[in-house]
């Protein structure tokens, strides 16, 4: 396994792959991560996973100097798994102040972006811009964050890239908690509670699937009952799955995405819903 840090020299070396695979990270990994670069094994006969913490997805008031930066036991977790690291440093991903930006959609402002201004607009234009560097046939991304995969499904596609992006199913642990590198900042006690939130939208999908298509009321609910038990809810909505969009009466492709503060932490999930 190879560890690069610099432009010219991974495009050097990936040119004499057959077809690369990549999974671009922040680093800190775990399973879900993982999971994520073996599936690309199956994809793509070199597999590039790179590890950069992007400043321009973190607002003013976000942790960026804090975000926890674990390049060495990420390379001791990738060692037969990825053929090629690839860590740049901010100056080599950004040599001068970036004044070009990807613009995303709409539905950027929402969810997720509603409490996190331009952060969806720093994800895009870095994702373009690896995905320029490394080129690959195939990228994979996470289903936990569905809003961020859909951003990147549509940018793709507008923007005519030749990369097949793949969404990789959710790992979890085996409580049901989606896997995230935010978990560790939970308490004992937290860490217990945190699977509620997996089991408010297990109850949502029940609901659904038993007829219920009144999705403001389960909204309502969901979000009483995390409240109820001390958490700061941001959001828990039902959407197509295609656009994300409110669903019609004939939609039949759901998901419910929910974001939610325990304590200092902040989580999300969704859950994909099909009916009939």
């Amino acid at each position: 396994m190879l560890q690069i840090s610099n432009i010219t020299e991974l495009r050097e070396r990936l040119s004499v792959a057959v077809s690369v695979a990549f999974v671009p990270t922040m680093g800190n990994l775990h399973e879900g991560h993982l999971d994520l670069v073996r599936q690309a094994r199956e994809l793509g006969e070199c597999v590039v996973v790179s590890i950069f913490v992007n400043p321009l997805q973190f607002g003013p008031s976000e942790d960026f100097d804090k975000y926890p930066r674990t390049l060495a036991d990420d390379c001791v977790k990738l060692e037969g798994l990825a053929d090629i690291v690839f860590a740049p440093s901010v100056s080599e991903m950004y040599p001068q102040q970036q004044t070009v930006f990807v613009e995303p959609p709409p539905i950027a402002d929402e969810f997720c972006g509603a409490t996190r201004p331009g952060h969806f607009r720093g994800m895009a234009t870095v994702v373009l811009k690896l995905l320029n560097i490394v080129q690959p046939q195939v990228a994979l991304f996470g289903k936990k964050d569905y809003q961020q995969l859909h951003i990147i499904r549509q940018m793709v596609a507008q923007i005519n890239l030749p990369t097949r992006i793949v969404g990789g199913e959710t790992i979890r642990a085996a409580d049901g908690l989606a896997l995230s590198s935010r978990n560790q900042y939970l308490t004992l006690a937290e860490r217990a509670e945190a699977v509620f939130l997996r089991q408010v939208l297990l109850t949502l999908q029940q609901n659904i699937r038993a007829g219920e298509m009144d999705f403001v009321r389960l909204e309502e609910y969901a979000i009483s009952a995390l409240a109820n038990r001390g958490w700061q809810v941001e959001y828990v909505s039902v959407r197509n799955q295609l656009w994300l969009t409110k669903p019609g009466n004939s939609d039949r492709e759901l998901v419910v995405l929910a974001a939610a503060r325990l304590g200092g932490t902040r989580l999300i999930d969704n859950l994909e819903i099909n009916i009939g």
